[in-house]
């Protein structure tokens, strides 16, 4: 049994929430929650709070009542980028530079017991899939 929680519109460039999310791909809940909580980030914060989310929509959609986190592992991690806001900032003579604020879409989803543990760790279906299709012409080309 899996779960998922989405944290839209954070406002932290995907490349600095993308450092911290790969630290806690395929590890369990617990070592993750530690990771995340004495990381210096700022990012470690959003995600820790989404990996709770995760954890506690994981324990509400058990039927027996409760699951407990050190049985869970973290399935899948990504993050996705969200809008642009361009803002314009003032140069040197008279000109404007344009400031691009980017915002990002944290998704982590977690596993209960060794439902999730057949994935490659560091490695999302996403990005399996994606890659699906260039294997796929290569061993064409190599015919």
């Amino acid at each position: 049994m899996e779960a998922r929680a989405i944290n839209r519109y954070v406002g932290s460039s995907p490349r600095k929430m993308r450092l911290v999310v790969d630290l806690i791909r395929g590890k369990s809940v617990d070592e993750a929650l530690h990771i995340l909580h004495f990381s210096p980030k700022h990012a470690s914060e959003v995600a820790e709070k989404v990996l709770r989310s995760a954890v506690a929509n994981l324990q509400n959609k058990d039927e027996s009542g409760h699951l407990d986190p050190s049985d869970m592992i973290v399935k899948e991690a990504y993050v996705d980028g969200a809008v642009t806001m361009k803002r314009v900032m003032p140069a040197p003579m008279g000109r404007a530079y344009r400031v691009r604020k980017r915002s990002n879409h944290v998704t982590i989803v977690v596993a209960s017991g060794a439902g999730g543990a057949a994935q490659v760790p560091g490695e999302s279906t996403r990005t399996r899939a994606a890659r699906a299709p260039k294997k796929a012409q290569l061993a064409a080309q190599s015919k």
